[in-house]
């Protein structure tokens, strides 16, 4: 892998997790946050309605390195549902790598699900392993699962700002990987509460099938970002983005 920016050479992406620390950035009112998303050249999120068909095993292996650096893993229930998500960390040596650290074996696992329409049947909820928190608005009864499970009933529409808090505040999350979908990121992004864009951009072109981008939703104003860091590898790119100050 080559670092373009911000000073250009080799790397891995062992050399760039090693000095990442979000965990230490937390703010009083919610963790520290950051989004991983990956788009192909013509802006889609997505192939036949999933976004790992897009990246390579260099994408892959990013993303499962950055997980070990969050104590909470957020997604949305349509994430869930296409990704049938298994256990967050699957890997015996990256939990111990995560406890030297000062991290919990498994991050929380996050849901953002409205109508509490889930696959119970995924490997997330059946693996045994870790714990899942859902938040929704609905009074719809869940099934028993192997993992274990809390359901954060919402009055009303939730909100991200409320979801970042009781995170922060309840569960003593200091850093949490926001994975998608679109519309979740859009509320992030909306909220201002986005402290680093992860995005891959894959080196190809899907035309007209059916995909949202990365954000949807809406934006009271188009949001600016700063280039933080760049990295290619065989023709993938990597790009950190933070807010401008």
């Amino acid at each position: 892998m080559r670092r373009l920016l911000p000073e250009p050479g080799e790397t891995s992406v062992d050399e760039l997790m090693d000095a990442y620390r979000p965990f230490d950035s937390a703010l009083p009112e919610r963790p520290f946050v950051a989004a991983n998303m990956i788009t192909t050249l013509d802006g889609r999120a997505s192939i036949r309605g999933r976004s790992k068909d897009l990246g390579s095993e260099v994408d892959s292996e990013f993303l499962l390195k950055l997980r070990r650096r969050f104590d909470a893993v957020l997604v949305g229930a349509g994430t869930i549902r296409s990704e049938r998500y298994g256990r967050i960390i699957s890997d015996a040596g990256a939990r111990a790598l995560r406890e030297r650290i000062g991290l919990t074996p498994d991050p929380l696992a996050v849901i953002v699900s409205g109508k509490l329409d889930l696959p119970f049947d995924a490997p997330i909820f059946t693996c045994g392993a870790g714990e899942v928190l859902v938040f929704t608005n609905s009074d719809r009864p869940v099934p028993e699962t192997a993992t274990a499970l809390r359901i954060e009933r919402v009055d009303g529409p939730i909100q991200v700002e409320g979801v970042l808090l009781h995170l922060r505040q309840q569960c003593e999350v200091r850093a949490v990987l926001c994975e998608g979908g679109p519309q979740l990121f859009g509320q992030l992004e909306a909220a201002d509460a986005v402290d680093d864009l992860f995005l891959t951009i894959s080196p190809e072109l899907v035309g007209g099938q059916p995909s949202p981008r990365i954000l949807e939703g809406t934006l009271s104003d188009p949001r600016k970002k700063r280039l933080a860091e760049l990295l290619e590898h065989d023709g993938e790119l990597f790009a950190r983005y933070q807010p401008r100050q």
